[in-house]
């Protein structure tokens, strides 16, 4: 029944033979990587006018053209940057790869690092914009904000584990709805605002200054305003995700998302200011400026239902990086080789669910508010835009390939364009909560390191030499003590006493009760056995069932000879009701996890299947 369920939800199992069907084509692949970062023009231009206005009052339009002009110069860099990375790194990975091979291992870290915690973020900011612009439109949602992205995300989470292809094409329409609905807006909006002037606008109050424009102003607002470029390196890291000549695809939809981006933030930044948007907590900027260019009719819900579908795709740009990064850390051994395990639907299942679940948690606790998320933002990103840049030009420097030094010139301008903008972003956004990235980014390289010596270790005690290979003796005969914990003489205790009792004359029964009326139940029943099998009777007066037993097992094994191996036989009937599992202790499940940490140990499961058609009849 619950496969069943699992089936209809997710879908049914992919061969692996399919996965080759798995992957991007340019209009696909465009509609996955653009969602992150032309969303991200729905609130960068508000956040430039929230650091401006407050201080600079009507002056602060002009400057908003002057700062979203910096970050679009800064973009063309980064495009160009990006294009060289995507061309000398096919397999994927971004600055994660580039870092390492080119800056050494804890750089790479560092990088992989800042983009998982940047892809959490662009979950739980997109999520929360994306509603956030639906209660722009239908205020009365608001008490429910919190419960309704925890549901998108759920939803988004349900719809990636689907698998590449179905979620690429789920979520191609509303990505290029939002595009054209843009777009629209934007020519319309120039036109008639050189036609008619503004009209009036949707949050009519007077703005006063309140203090006077310097460089840190700016830099703040510049800082604020970087988060239009969240997203960018998405492209670079999921590379092998493109249909072939995936390099080729690759490059075309990386210039086509920054084409976009430019057009998209620098026409709404010249609308905020041409139509006086002021930002607000409860109505967005993009808000206002919809409702300055048509009026709140059709058009105007059209900008606000796209803008929050493609707030909430954005978050689907995460849900490709994410796992993808995470395969290619794992498969280096700095993260659980789990992350590298395709699920039934060939996706990187496990990678999706803990993106969403650490996502869920942060909208829990910052209440999914967008302005107190955003300062955590852009950190990670841009620190790993810099290491990115920075491996590139050493990657260039060891390079015969012609035309290294232009290509290497190019990523150097990246480097320190990028390197500078990383230093403003965390000047002026660490009192405001960017600390925590810059605290986590240690935390997890430490981590990772700390996997990759734990999985080196394992690998060396488990190679076998050649010498190994030959001196094992796989024809030594052991002579076996047989020890079966049971809790009473029923149908799965006597199978797993007769089994043992093939295998060697050396059986204990060991019990341990928490009730001596138990202990002399079993006995009585265990006389009518008729049986030379030893049974050992414990009594537990502080209600203890797994230590004793281990002690009292602990005591034989220690007594064994070399020759000698102590196997444990664990007695476990077997329901194939799914409810069934709940409805039972795992006493078993304990003591075998404590029994493997001994080896001298050896413990086996006698399982005895149980009939679900008598079950049903309950």
């Amino acid at each position: 029944m619950l496969e069943k369920f699992v089936d209809v939800l997710i879908g049914k199992p992919l061969p692996n033979e399919q996965t080759s069907h798995e992957k991007y084509n340019i209009l696909f692949g465009l509609a996955i990587m653009a969602s992150d970062a032309i969303s991200s023009v729905a609130y960068a231009a508000e956040e430039i006018l929230v650091v401006l206005i407050g201080v600079l009052g009507l002056t602060a339009y002009n400057w908003l053209g002057w700062v979203s002009l910096m970050i679009i110069g800064l973009l063309f860099i980064l495009t160009i940057s990006y294009v060289q990375i995507i061309r000398a790194y096919p397999q994927g990975g971004g600055a994660y790869i580039v870092a390492k091979e080119n800056l050494g291992i804890r750089p790479g870290l560092v990088a992989a690092s800042a983009l998982l915690i940047d892809y959490i973020l662009t979950v739980a900011v997109s999520a929360s914009a994306g509603v956030t612009a639906i209660i722009s439109a239908f205020p009365a949602l608001g008490i429910h904000k919190i419960s309704l992205v925890v549901g998108l995300i759920i939803i988004l989470t349900i719809l990636n584990l689907r698998g590449v292809s179905e979620s690429s094409k789920i979520f191609s329409i509303p990505t290029y709805l939002f595009i054209l609905g843009m777009i629209t807006m934007i020519i319309y909006g120039f036109i008639k605002y050189s036609i008619y002037g503004a009209a009036t606008p949707m949050i009519n109050t007077s703005i006063k200054a309140t203090g006077t424009l310097s460089i840190f102003l700016i830099l703040r607002a510049f800082s604020s305003g970087c988060s239009a470029l969240t997203g960018l390196e998405a492209v670079s890291n999921a590379v092998p995700n493109f249909k072939k000549p995936s390099q080729k695809n690759a490059k075309i939809v990386m210039i086509l998302l920054s084409s976009l981006i430019l057009f998209i933030f620098g026409g709404t930044s010249l609308l905020a200011r041409f139509y006086h948007a002021i930002p607000t907590k409860n109505v967005t900027v993009l808000s206002q400026i919809a409702f300055g260019v048509f009026g709140r009719n059709f058009m105007y819900y059209f900008i606000q239902i796209t803008t929050s579908i493609i707030l909430i795709m954005a978050c689907n740009t995460a849900f490709t990086g994410f796992p993808m990064l995470m395969y290619v850390v794992a498969r280096d051994g700095f993260a659980p080789r789990q992350f590298t395990m395709k699920g039934k639907r060939l996706s990187f299942s496990i990678g999706i669910e803990v993106l969403s679940l650490i996502a869920g948690v942060l909208v829990l606790i910052f209440k999914a508010d967008v302005h107190s998320l955003i300062p955590l933002y852009s950190v990670g990103v841009f620190l790993s835009f810099t290491l990115a840049q920075t491996g590139m030009v050493l990657h260039w420097k060891s390079s015969t390939e012609p035309g290294w030094k232009k290509r290497a010139l190019i990523n150097s301008i990246g480097a320190i364009v990028t390197i500078i903008t990383t230093l403003i972003i965390i000047y002026e956004k660490a009192l405001a909560g960017a600390w925590i990235v810059i605290a986590l980014i240690p935390i997890l390289v430490i981590i990772m390191a700390s996997i990759n010596r734990h999985y080196n270790k394992v690998a060396e005690q488990l190679r076998a030499s050649k010498e190994d290979i030959l001196n094992i003796e796989l024809g030594k005969k052991f002579t076996h003590i047989c020890i079966i914990p049971i809790a009473s003489l029923n149908k799965a205790t006597l199978n797993a006493l007769q089994y043992a009792r093939s295998i060697t004359p050396d059986v204990i029964a060991l019990n341990v009760s928490i009730d001596k009326a138990s202990i002399e139940k079993l006995k009585t029943k265990w006389s009518e056995l008729n049986t030379d099998i030893l049974l050992v009777t414990k009594y537990s007066p502080y209600r203890q069932i797994i230590t004793p037993l281990l002690k009292y097992i602990e005591i034989i094994s220690n007594a064994a000879s070399e020759d000698e191996k102590v196997t444990i036989i664990l007695p476990q009937f077997i329901t194939h009701k799914w409810w069934g599992n709940f409805l039972h202790n795992h006493t078993g499940f304990l003591l075998r996890e404590n029994l493997l940490r001994n080896k001298n140990i050896v413990v086996s499961t006698y399982p005895y299947h149980l009939n679900d058609e008598e079950l049903n009849q309950l």
